[in-house]
């Protein structure tokens, strides 16, 4: 039996060395010395069980797998392993099977085309499959282990970002005469009677600009293209999260248009762009995917380096389209510059505010303009960042910093499932821009009628001529977005004519807009309103009642300035003072006309005062997720724009499904809207879908169904 069991092992030996050589074929009579060397460099690469030397040496190449040799090493599901160029090269057209077991491999190492723009992205995104792509049958597949390598292996970047993708000639479409002129402006004075013989020294007139909305149907030619910049944080504490970063990203890729471009930057202790700036067609969304499903997380935290990362993208772009912004998420502190720069400070017995402005020092001038240098001031306009603060220990005071700086917003992220939805909140604007570089002008019309203040947020304003005129820059409009600002007038005496009655009207301001269009680029005035007063002797009782409109405007200029208050008293630890606080004003907002009148304003703004009271509990809730709701809610009531801002203790959104709370949709414009309730019906989808492929009931019933199908066939 002995022998019979070595005759057959021999036999199979012989077989095996047989087709192993049938491969390669050499002529007779060759000596032992030259068929030993491709002979054992096939069995090599057609082993099931490769021994323990072949394992450290590549199969492809032959040479060592050594880590730390500056070769990238890749470990598939099927548990071998190669040298990463040697695969990718490999596997470029597509090959999924492992060149040793044979196996079919689901994940496979990615190589960008080289023919995407020009040669000098050649193998721009070479790069392994991240981890946490991985589903559980790729972990089973490979025996529970999950072994890939630890970096990416990209080329040296290029000195000067100046290969973005070069827009057509004719990208940009012609606005047209209507649409330009649907840009409206209106003022509204706080009485409409004022007593000839009183002098108010602060007459309030309620002055709103209305952006014109886009066509129903409308299409990607019928808004201005951007170009956007993601900055994303794949620092190590990001590894859960990074599933669904990655989704929330596909989410923006797949919704913007061919006329638009994408560039992504990634950032941990370095930073790394990983993605030019390339047009979002089929081909462009393709490429784009596969950068974004290959990010993995390792390492610190560098914003400031993802920062001047992304901005030299935009600023060294050959080609611009009309909208530029940059979205940076982070969940954690910049560990590589804050904690320098605060611990310089407290040597100089500074507050945290302090350290915080000394933070936007680092950051490039196109984002932070006070940073200009004398003389070198760039020529382009700011950059804004709309900045995400994604978990509980982020870094709230520096996110809010860095969007109030360059005029972006500052959302915060408190539930992992909130991120696409804050994604898609933000782009649902960038991606509705009608109208740019609006200022507003505004001008006294009567001797003695001058302005005295305009509390405009975020916006810069201007008060010339001792008072007689007045300007603010506003920027970019959205789609449908509306601006209102008060501004604050002193009114003087009205002496009557001789022989006549005080029954005249004092005129007090006139109105302009300009604006350009942002698709045809023209220039727009729009003339507004004038603002005139009756002035009688005696002002009857229906005079004297306020307009509800400036009412309610001046209302949330009082509780956005509370919040403030609120917040600083937080910071030094007075939750105490901070909560009397919030407790009087949200009184005296009841108190008022427009809240007695069931404005709904006044009722979003008495539950905010509610929330973030709850937040002020105790210092422990306050550092975690207080300070960041505060600050999203400062940053969206000083820019009137619409932020996500965690989810609430004290109420709840009135649409089904809503991620965040009802606050979000106060300044939330029609575009936005759309582009969440298109990001809630993907994740419902994809939630049912999952719950459909769990539940064993659907597949029994199919089971079921068939076989009755196959019972009532046989039947007849």
């Amino acid at each position: 039996m002995a022998d019979t069991l070595k005759k057959l092992k021999k036999s199979l030996s012989l077989k095996l060395s047989f087709q192993a050589g049938s491969h390669c074929p050499r002529p007779c009579g060759s000596d032992r010395t030259h068929s030993a060397a491709p002979s054992s460099r096939l069995s090599r690469s057609l082993s099931f069980q490769p021994s323990k030397s072949s394992r450290k040496t590549c199969a492809i190449c032959l040479a060592s797998l050594r880590r730390g040799q500056g070769l990238a090493i890749f470990t598939a599901e099927c548990s071998h392993s190669f040298h990463f160029s040697c695969i990718a090269a490999n596997v470029q057209h597509g090959n999924r099977v492992c060149p040793i077991c044979r196996c079919e491999w689901k994940d496979i190492p990615f190589q960008a085309p080289t023919n995407v723009i020009d040669d000098r992205r050649n193998n721009m995104a070479r790069a392994r499959v991240s981890p946490f792509d991985a589903t559980p049958e790729d972990a089973n597949a490979a025996g529970g282990r999950r072994n890939f390598p630890t970096a990416l292996q990209l080329p040296p970047e290029p000195e000067l970002f100046t290969d973005d993708e070069l827009l057509p000639v004719n990208s940009v479409a012609s606005a047209s005469p209507s649409r330009a002129e649907a840009l409206t402006v209106k003022a509204i004075p706080e009485f409409i009677a004022v007593a000839a013989a009183d002098a108010p020294p602060k007459f309030s007139v309620l002055v709103r600009i209305c952006a014109p909305s886009l066509p129903n149907e409308a299409n990607h030619l019928d808004r201005a293209p951007i170009d956007l910049v993601t900055v994303l944080d794949v620092s190590g504490s990001m590894s859960s999260k990074l599933p669904l970063l990655k989704r929330a990203v596909n989410f923006i890729i797949q919704n913007l248009g061919p006329g638009d471009r994408l560039s992504i930057v990634v950032f941990s202790s370095a930073a790394r762009r990983i993605l030019p700036l390339q047009r979002m067609s089929d081909s462009g969304r393709e490429v784009a995917i596969r950068a974004v499903n290959c990010l993995y997380s390792n390492g610190g935290t560098n914003i400031v380096a993802g920062l001047k990362k992304g901005v030299r993208v935009l600023e060294e772009r050959r080609d611009r389209n009309p909208v530029a912004s940059i979205i940076l998420l982070s969940d954690g502190q910049d560990t590589h510059n804050v904690r320098a720069h605060h611990q310089s400070m407290q040597n100089e017995s500074s507050t945290n505010l302090g350290n915080e402005l000394v933070y936007l020092n680092l950051l490039p001038a196109l984002i932070c303009p006070s940073n200009s240098v004398s003389g070198c001031e760039s020529q382009q306009s700011t950059i804004p960042v709309h900045t995400f603060g994604f978990g509980l220990e982020h870094d709230s005071m520096a996110m809010h910093s860095i969007a109030d700086a360059s005029g972006g917003t500052f959302s915060f992220i408190e539930t992992i499932g909130a991120l696409q939805d804050a994604f898609a909140r933000c782009i649902g604007g960038l991606l509705s821009v009608v109208s740019q570089d609006v200022r507003l002008t505004i001008r006294s019309l009567s001797t003695g009628v001058r302005i005295g203040s305009i509390p405009s947020g975020s916006y810069k304003n201007e008060i010339l001529d001792q008072g007689q005129q007045a300007v603010i820059d506003i920027g970019n409009l959205y789609a449908d977005e509306e601006k209102e600002f008060l501004i604050c007038l002193s009114i003087p005496l009205s002496a009557p004519a001789e022989g006549k009655e005080s029954t005249e009207s004092t005129q007090l301001l006139e109105v302009m807009c300009a604006h350009k269009d942002a698709t045809s680029m023209e220039i727009h005035q729009v003339e507004g309103e004038k603002v005139e007063i009756r002035r009688p002797a005696v002002v009857s009782t229906a005079d004297k009642k306020v307009n509800l409109e400036v009412d309610r405007q001046r209302n949330r200029l009082l509780i956005a300035e509370t919040i403030a208050d609120a917040q600083r008293m937080a910071e030094i630890g007075d939750l105490e003072g901070a909560q009397a606080l919030l407790a009087e004003r949200r009184a005296y907002l009841l108190s008022s006309a427009s809240a007695q009148a069931g404005d709904s304003l006044c009722n979003w703004l008495e539950a905010e005062l509610r929330e973030i009271r709850e937040r002020m509990a105790s210092m422990d809730l306050y550092e975690r997720t207080g300070r960041a709701y505060v600050l999203s809610g400062l940053s969206s009531h000083s820019w009137q724009r619409a932020t996500t801002r965690g989810v609430s203790t004290t109420h709840s959104s009135g649409t089904v499904g809503h991620s965040s709370t009802s606050e979000t949709r106060s300044y939330e414009t029609p575009s936005m809207s759309n582009m969440v309730s298109r990001s809630q019906t993907l994740n419902f989808a994809l939630v049912e879908q999952q719950r459909h492929n769990m539940d064993p009931r659907s597949h029994g019933l199919n089971f079921v169904t068939g076989e009755q199908q196959q019972q009532q066939q046989q039947h007849k």
